[in-house]
């Protein structure tokens, strides 16, 4: 009998798909970077002058920095490094300064201080620009504006422009919130992209560089080096890479999923758990009653999430890096916390409007709007004014269909993948 079962257990192991254990049966997704300097890529930079736009993100899947990489290489000069918000090891939160990059001794040049965009004088000695940074997904992650300040200059300045793609952390479908510039004007930076955009850097590139034409502007010569095996419903935990947490807040696949939700709360005086090992995941204060802000939020039925108490004392502190001095440090908060139970139903932009719905209607008193912040998160200052208007949420979300029928006409030409 104990034989019968165990032969048993082996024919459903051997007849059950893979994924049914949790393990994905696809290839490995390989990113651009371990494709540049294969023979397809490699006579676009051989004997060239590199400028690399990078951070500690980008890594190969055997460990290696693209820097490293290319620093050793015999078919390429690396000449500069450019690096943007968190600085080219990930470990700041504050603006970042120039310097020399310690291991090679190249110099590092800051593109999130007074500079966000190369000057002629940086790219003096660059005959070719590369860029390999992770991103998450959403618009206001800063380093899509940075890979779009140097597509400007590569094409200002006619150097050719290679941008290496990684995947969507967050998934390449989803697309919502409002679009910010004004309606139907061409999508040629991250001033005209919704919340959450469902693009890659490299797809985002192709956009902002062709839309750049429609404005009368210069367009650089640019290459996006594809990744293979990557599909657009992948989460970052289905393309077997490594997790490196982008910036010093952004902890988890989970913090990124829930980030273009709570992030918004940024242009308030609510805590969005900056200063602690759950940041984005919870949005408390010092004075709101967690049980109450949680049955107002499980109220509006918001699919794929659910929301509990919890209290937290915020830090300067974060997983050993020092970070922007948080809301309300040193003070006992109390709020609600996300769970995602279902990623793929889980709408992020949507679930911001109701967090800053609930948190008017339970605590319009306390409730402080930093409105120049809010409306740079948002891309306009249309929620912000149609919540304090007393608008419901669903009247908010309904008021963005047009404007994303246009944007989702005009990204569909310049996708990558299926």
């Amino acid at each position: 009998m104990k034989q019968r079962f165990t032969l048993l257990l082996l024919w459903l192991a051997l007849s059950l798909p893979c994924h049914a254990f949790g393990q994905s049966s696809a290839p490995r997704v390989i990113i651009g970077a371990e494709r540049l300097l294969t023979p397809e890529y490699l006579p676009l930079v051989k004997g060239k002058r590199i400028g690399l736009v990078t951070n500690h993100t980008g890594l190969l899947p055997d460990g290696r920095h693209l820097v490293d990489v290319l620093h050793e290489s015999q078919e390429v000069t690396l000449t500069t490094l450019f690096g943007p918000e968190h600085g080219i090891r990930g470990d700041q939160d504050t603006h970042v300064a120039s310097g020399t990059d310690t291991k090679t001794g190249l110099p590092v040049i800051s593109l999130y201080g007074k500079t966000r965009k190369p000057t002629p004088e940086m790219l003096q000695n660059v005959d070719v620009l590369i860029f390999d940074i992770q991103d998450i997904g959403a618009r206001f992650y800063t380093y899509i504006a940075t890979m779009n300040h140097v597509l400007e200059a590569a094409a200002e300045q006619n150097i050719p422009y290679l941008v290496l793609d990684r995947p969507n952390a967050i998934g390449g479908t989803y697309v919502d919130g409002p679009v910010g510039g004004k309606p139907g004007e061409p999508v040629s930076g991250v001033a005209q992209l919704p919340v959450t955009h469902g693009m890659t850097v490299g797809e985002l590139a192709r956009m902002f560089n062709d839309e750049r034409a429609k404005r009368d502007l210069p367009q650089a010569k640019l290459t996006v080096i594809p990744m293979q095996h990557y599909t657009r419903r992948q989460w970052y935990d289905d393309t077997q890479l490594p997790w490196i947490k982008p910036s010093p807040n952004m902890l988890t696949l989970t913090t990124a999923a829930v980030y273009p939700a709570t992030c918004l709360l940024e242009g308030t005086n609510i805590s969005e758990a900056r200063g602690t090992l759950h940041p984005f995941e919870r949005i408390a204060a010092p004075w709101i009653d967690g049980q109450r802000l949680s049955d107002q939020l499980n109220g509006y039925k918001l699919k794929g999430v659910t929301f509990h108490p919890v209290s937290f004392v915020p830090d300067s502190m974060v997983d050993g890096i020092k970070i922007y001095p948080p809301k309300f440090m040193g003070e006992q908060c109390t709020g609600a916390e996300m769970v995602i139970t279902d990623r793929q139903a889980f709408e992020s932009a949507k679930a911001g409007v109701y967090i800053l719905h609930a948190l008017r209607t339970l605590y319009p008193e306390q409730l402080e709007w930093r409105e120049g912040r809010m409306d740079r998160l948002w891309g306009t200052p249309r929620v912000r004014e149609q919540l304090q208007a007393g608008l419901s949420p669903q009247e908010i979300v309904k008021a963005w269909d047009k404007e994303q029928a246009h944007f989702r006409k005009v990204r569909k030409k310049y996708l990558l993948y299926k």
